[in-house]
């Protein structure tokens, strides 16, 4: 079974190269990666080209202009040859046994939409602090439910999948589903609530992904003070489409969670203005 690592890339040349080396040591060795650079103007293309010469199952595609995570998610998509894809950021890493534990249970389920997993939180101490205690929430409500399972109530109001380099997805349900995100930031989020409509999930609780949090990364510079609302708009595009989907319960579940948002995002930034430290449990 071959499986497709789609990996979206712009100037992280100094994670690039342990993102690549990850997939290299999978125990599960029937795979392909596709890396889209996205105009990087640092080293990134020469490191991706140096692994190519070495190891043929890695496939280059260069973007002429940079074009955003959308338009470059659909090219690796289109270019993917497996019937399941892998989505990893170019700042973050799987553990080796990563592949091997997710065909394991594809071979259980054959007719399941979507794998995800745990993470592991590595870089900037300071955000890891201000998130980690949700991740850990998120982590215990999911280990709570009897997998395979329906999540779209539960994505409706949350993103519990934290983020895209823990999934491995069915490629033709994925391309059933669509990529017109009001916005590149909450791409991820997009996608899901339109997969989730027809597709069961599993979760495996393990922490199968390493997640680099840092400042330059798509989390810290998506953690804004306002909430934008794409669960809303993904939900009313469900809407549209299929027209028996109750409506009203869906926006009152999400202007409730929209509120508590905002609380949180004014919370930290009135802590950080007045240069209150931030609780953490492990510090």
């Amino acid at each position: 079974m071959l499986i497709s690592i789609v990996i979206t890339s712009y100037n992280y040349e100094k994670y690039l190269k342990d993102t690549i080396n990850s997939v290299l040591s999978q125990t599960y060795t029937d795979w392909e990666m596709i890396v889209i650079d996205d105009a990087s103007s640092d080293s990134s293309v020469e490191i991706i080209k140096k692994y190519q010469k070495e190891d043929s199952r890695i496939k280059l595609i260069e973007n002429e202009t940079n074009l955003g995570l959308k338009k470059s998610l659909e090219k690796g998509v289109k270019a993917a040859s497996g019937e399941w894809i892998v989505f990893l950021e170019s700042d973050d890493a799987i553990t080796a046994d990563y592949l091997e534990k997710k065909v394991a249970i594809i071979k259980q389920y054959p007719n399941i939409g979507l794998i995800f997993n745990d993470v592991e939180l590595i870089g900037d101490k300071e955000r890891i602090c201000e998130v980690e205690k949700k991740f850990k929430q998120t982590a215990l409500s999911l280990k709570s439910k009897t997998y395979p399972c329906n999540l779209f109530k539960d994505l409706v109001y949350f993103n519990k999948v934290l983020t895209f380099s823990v999934i491995l997805i069915n490629k033709e349900k994925l391309c059933e589903c669509s990529f017109d995100t009001p916005t590149d930031k909450l791409l991820d989020w997009w996608i899901l609530l339109h997969f989730a409509r027809k597709n069961e999930f599993y979760y495996i609780p393990e922490k199968l992904t390493i997640w680099r949090i840092h400042r330059d990364s798509y989390i810290y510079k998506r953690h804004k003070l306002y909430y934008y609302p794409v669960n809303l708009l993904a939900v009313i595009d469900i809407f549209k489409q299929e027209r028996n989907i109750k409506l009203i319960p869906y926006i009152i579940v999400i202007f409730l969670g929209g509120i508590g948002k905002i609380k949180v995002a004014l919370a930290q930034r009135i802590k950080k203005a007045l240069g209150l430290k931030l609780k953490c449990e492990n510090p």
